[in-house]
């Protein structure tokens, strides 16, 4: 280990230390009553304004995987990379009336997880039970990825063993992190989020003005790294990447902003963001406000160009032997800053990883104990025995993304998140659709979601990854050359790529509309609706909300 690296390692361990200590103070900030009720400690008493709204939202969304793998993906390809832009820019306005319809029922009722209002909007215990599972298994890698970015910060500090002592302290780190994410709840990765975002703009900020003017200006950067993608790559023979998207690739591009945008709005942790605030006027002012963050993202980006015009290289991962991409920028703040403030942005990204870890746990926490615990083991816990069940299963999955990558291929757990997208998509009919309209019948969006699973994952297993030579699971771009329906390929021979979750979540509305026309043609039931219409405009202040925290 370096002087520089000893000088980074040491500002990191304070600031990370600094957060730590504020995780175990949550607990007594803004408390209620008790923190032994899933309002609670779950949702953070339901009453977090605008400013601490926007601070967990953001730093819910925005990950420290977002903040390695987008530059790292454009450093590699190019253009491709770009796709997070759009996408969270159309996000909002997508979702800005949603939420409000959703926070509104799930206010009135105690609804805790999306889960809770299809229970609550279709009475089916099978369809909640899907949609809890759906967003479990999608939420675990998403996790895994948070300990995927915090690696690349630690590997670059010169923290690279091999075996379980190369993990060790990674392992050191989520132990504080559970403990106090088990202790203060919500509030822990709440208030943690004003230190983090904090770090991030002055990193960014500071990046963004003194790298361009180190490597000759952003004219020079494009140039240069135009000409770097535009190369042969020896294992495919196509071009690294472009500066420019072809004619195959926009397709894909516009699909994966869209999908990504819709299946960011359905993960567990973005509504458990929203159900936490106070009031509909909070999540409005938020929708508003959230895409600045897009805006840092969009200069985090161009991160990408300014390391492969400084030469930054990715470092070997000593526990596979490969290089590992996502250092990419640790490596380029490492190399160009000074080693006090390399060591702050470190901070920044590890700290990145702690706020949504803590809340992608959680989020998974409050599905396992609301929708499976409760609904088929112990359908009268007390509040208390709630809590208990969510603080013990938080535990659980922040051990087994842990374990996700202390035994898998990081490689490989990043193809499980663009698996987890087109997974978290087929739950859009269940939960975003009924929140307008319940005329889709509920056996048609089982059958629905059972179809769209299961084709996406289909086609998912078929695409291949010639870069590094594999067979299946290679990525998210399906050729729509490969589209068959029954065997018929009604785009026989396009080259031009799609997002599979667009795909799939088609299939799974057609056959969910199909299947919903049949339902009332003979007349099945349709289970009882226990939301009224005027449910779903609730807000702050209104007599007839549920009690928060009642015993």
């Amino acid at each position: 280990m370096s002087t520089d690296q000893i000088v980074q390692l040491a500002v990191f361990l304070v600031l990370f230390v600094l957060v730590a200590v504020m995780g175990f103070m949550a607990s007594r900030w803004q408390a209620g009553n008790t923190l032994d009720h899933l309002d609670e400690w779950g949702l953070g008493g339901r009453k977090f304004g605008s400013w601490i709204t926007w601070f967990l939202v953001g730093g819910d969304l925005y990950t420290a995987y977002t903040f390695v793998a987008v530059p790292a993906l454009i450093f590699g390809a190019g253009a491709l990379g770009f796709y997070a832009l759009p996408y969270t820019v159309v996000l909002y306005p997508i979702i800005f009336l949603p939420l409000q319809r959703m926070w509104s029922v799930s206010r009135m009722h105690g609804y805790v997880t999306p889960a809770d209002f299809v229970r609550g909007r279709y009475g089916s215990s099978l369809l909640a039970l899907l949609i809890a599972i759906t967003g479990i298994v999608a939420t675990m890698p998403y996790i895994a990825l948070q300990l995927v970015g915090l690696e690349s910060v630690l590997r670059t500090m010169g923290v690279n063993g091999s075996g379980l002592l190369g993990h060790l302290p990674l392992f050191v780190a989520f132990v504080i992190l559970a403990v106090y994410t088990y202790q203060s709840g919500l509030r822990a990765p709440a208030l943690i989020a004003f230190v983090k975002d904090a770090l991030i703009y002055l990193v960014i900020i500071v990046a963004i003005i003194y790298l361009p003017s180190k490597l000759g200006g952003w004219g020079h950067i494009f140039d240069q790294a135009s000409t770097a993608l535009a190369k042969t790559n020896p294992t495919t023979n196509k071009p690294f990447g472009s500066t420019l998207l072809g004619p195959t690739n926009q397709l894909q591009y516009a699909t994966l902003a869209l999908g990504s945008a819709l299946a960011l709005f359905l993960y567990p942790h973005s509504i458990t963001g929203i159900l936490a605030s106070k009031s509909r006027t909070v999540i409005k002012k938020n929708m508003v406000a959230l895409p600045a963050y897009s805006l840092v993202l969009g200069l985090l980006a161009l991160l990408g160009y300014v390391a492969l015009v400084s030469g930054a290289k990715p470092i070997v991962n000593q526990a596979t032997g490969k290089p590992d991409s996502n250092t990419i920028v640790p490596v380029l703040f490492g190399q160009q800053f000074p080693a006090w403030f390399a060591g702050i942005a470190f901070a920044a990204i590890g700290i990145g990883a702690l706020v949504p870890a803590a809340i992608m746990s959680i989020a998974a926490a409050n599905l396992w104990t609301r929708n499976i615990y409760k609904e088929y083991f112990k359908r009268d816990a007390t509040p208390k025995q709630e809590a208990t069940q969510a603080k013990l299963a938080s535990l659980v999955v922040k051990f087994g993304a842990v374990a996700f990558v202390l035994f898998v291929d990081p490689q490989f757990s990043i193809d499980l998140q663009l698996i987890g997208g087109v997974i978290i998509l087929q739950t859009l009919p269940s939960v975003a659709i009924a929140l307008y309209t319940r005329w889709l019948h509920r056996w048609g969006l089982v059958a629905g979601w059972i179809v769209g699973m299961g084709w996406g994952l289909y086609l998912l297993y078929t695409i291949p990854n010639p870069a590094n030579g594999k067979a299946h699971f290679g990525g998210s771009a399906l050729a729509t050359g490969n589209l068959s329906l029954f065997g018929w390929h009604p785009f026989a021979g396009s080259a031009v790529q799609i997002y599979v979750g667009a795909v799939a979540l088609i299939a799974n509305v057609v056959v969910a509309v199909i299947v919903t026309l049949i339902a009332r043609q003979a007349k099945w039931f349709n289970g009882v609706d226990a939301t009224n219409t005027g449910d779903y405009d609730r807000d702050e202040g209104d007599p007839k909300l549920k009690e928060i925290a009642v015993h």
